[in-house]
């Protein structure tokens, strides 16, 4: 999952794979994960696709792959986001599928669902550090309790604070970002400081950015705005008081001058600069632009902690990508073996380095808390790390009329509270049912 959530285009779900990958993808050969010495001295080379937005990620991690070792070569072939699930469909379809994907997790069950990707539960239960992988992102490539690929890389939303801003204020971060009440009394002690100043900042007309970002605020509060089992699916907006509660914040953030007005209009375009700049207290966002794009000087007055709930409780979106190996994969051997290399700590701990997350919860070492101390806060509480498990991902959050968009903007700029609700169950629950197997 990346800063502005991908679409699908014209696919948007699984109704949309079905037009592209045979009822029953498995007519490719899945490899056998528990042949003797399978993802051991491999040799050949590996044909791994990439979303071309962590191609930066990926080419640190197969650089260092290809630079241990002569008998395995990885072979990069970024794609545009935009386009991904549509050629990884096609690819499956005709037969010539790559050895291994970089898939972004969100889209991973699309595929799953399709029996597109082979199970590899033997190998990452031989892990001996799966207990410590980010359970959001490996619950995105789970079904029945299989396993279907590993997370590789995370991009948690997180809410950053500006320090000194809470220090002109007399606030506590700590303490002021525990819950609502606490943010909204933050927000409005550092909007106070002076002309030009403000408690809050989003981009309220980029959509992606607001499933990224308010969503953490309901699952905090064990709230999700999605129930039941991919197949018997509904929404849960409506009546649902985590998210009544969430728009009447932002609402009242927007009402008395605590954001920003270019926040009404903000696409993603220059998401965070204002931030950057010193002049916001509270800044829900990722590390690679609160922190890894910002100044030194602007990184040391910078702190960080988890979304927190109504009352309390604190999650973040496990965004990022899997790694998954597809049926059909020629070379899935060394496939693994260059997976099973890319979750060693070494890769894992320079993650923060092109602007991600580890999905281990033991990279947070001694080595990695100093050189990267706004990137640990996430494996702390990496238990609290979740995103949905739905086939309908896309076209719920990611694309610009998507109903949770369409729902906040109503509830928080036009003030209709009880019309967002109403109409966002409404339209959430016709495309779970349009989008159930």
């Amino acid at each position: 999952m990346e800063l502005h959530r991908r679409t699908l285009l014209a696919l948007g779900g699984i109704a949309g794979l079905s037009a592209l990958l045979p009822s029953c993808a498995s007519q490719l050969p899945e490899p056998d994960v528990t042949a003797a010495g399978f993802g051991q001295n491999a040799t050949g080379t590996v044909r791994l696709w990439c979303r071309a937005a962590t191609v930066v990620a990926v080419r640190q991690v197969v650089d260092a792959f290809n630079a241990s070792q002569d008998a395995v070569s990885v072979e990069v072939t970024p794609v545009l986001d935009g386009q991904y699930v549509t050629k990884l469909a096609t690819a499956i379809r005709g037969g010539n599928v790559p050895d291994i994907v970089d898939i972004d997790d969100i889209n991973s069950m699309l595929f799953i669902y399709r029996d597109s990707f082979t199970d590899l539960t033997p190998l990452v239960e031989q892990l001996d550090f799966a207990d410590r992988l980010n359970p959001g992102q490996l619950g995105l490539a789970t079904r029945d309790q299989r396993h279907y690929g590993v997370p590789y890389i995370a991009d948690n939303s997180l809410l950053y604070y500006n320090t000194e801003l809470f220090e002109r204020a007399g606030l506590d971060p700590v303490e002021h970002t525990r819950d609502f009440d606490g943010l909204l009394e933050a927000a409005r002690a550092i909007g106070a400081l002076e002309e030009g100043t403000y408690g809050w900042t989003i981009d309220g007309n980029a959509a992606g950015i607001l499933g990224f970002v308010v969503q953490p605020h309901l699952w905090a509060a064990d709230a999700p705005n999605i129930v039941g089992e991919v197949g018997d699916q509904r929404g849960a907006i409506e009546g649902n008081d985590a998210v009544r509660r969430t728009f009447e914040l932002y609402r009242t953030m927007w009402t008395e001058g605590l954001m920003p007005q270019s926040n009404f209009s903000g696409d993603g375009a220059r998401w965070g600069a204002d931030f950057r700049d010193g002049r916001i207290g509270l800044f829900p966002s990722n590390f690679s632009l609160a922190a890894l794009s910002a100044t030194p000087e602007m990184r040391a007055k910078t702190g960080v902690v988890l979304l927190p709930g109504p009352d309390g409780g604190r999650s973040t979106f496990a965004g990022g990508d899997n790694l998954c190996i597809p049926r059909g994969a020629a070379n899935a051997s060394a496939a693994w073996q260059f997976a099973r290399f890319a979750l060693d700590l070494t890769q894992q701990e320079n993650l923060p380095a092109g602007g991600y997350i580890p999905v281990r919860s033991d990279a947070a070492t001694a080595r990695y808390r100093q050189e990267f101390p706004l990137a640990v806060a996430p494996l702390e509480e990496i238990e609290n790390a979740y995103a949905p498990t739905t086939l309908a991902y896309n076209l719920l959050f990611n694309q610009q009329n998507s109903p949770w968009i369409a729902a906040f903007r109503r509830a928080v700029f036009d003030g209709d509270v009880d019309g967002a609700l109403a109409q966002g169950q409404k339209d959430f629950d016709r495309i779970l049912e349009q989008a159930q197997l």
